[in-house]
């Protein structure tokens, strides 16, 4: 399933990299800690996180994640949303709580 799709049916806002929405999501991580995520996200995951400061885009360039969701309806930094599109990383936002998110991504990728 690819990123689009996801969005679609998640509802979701896209910030950057509309261009690279047709990436295989193979999985999903959920965690506010960098070096949680770097230790035990995988490539081609969906990140999703409240953090919304520019680190975030080095840790998902460097685990190849499909794109970062940002719950609670909080935007990404503008210096953020620089460095994602440097990176080719797609970062959306949602509004939801990131265990509700979660738990609707999990069913979404295991039908």
């Amino acid at each position: 399933m690819d990123v689009q799709t996801i969005i679609r049916a998640l509802e979701l806002s896209v910030k950057c990299r509309p261009d690279r929405l047709g990436a295989t999501v193979t999985g999903g991580y959920v965690g506010d800690l960098l070096s949680d995520v770097m230790a035990n996200s995988a490539a081609g995951h969906l990140w999703i996180t409240r953090q919304t400061h520019q680190n975030i885009i080095a840790v998902a360039s460097l685990k190849d994640h499909a794109a970062i969701i940002i719950v609670q309806g909080a935007g990404p930094d503008a210096d953020t949303l620089e460095k994602a599109a440097a990176e080719g990383i797609p970062v959306l936002v949602s509004p939801l709580q990131a265990f509700e998110l979660a738990g609707k991504l999990y069913g979404i990728l295991n039908r």
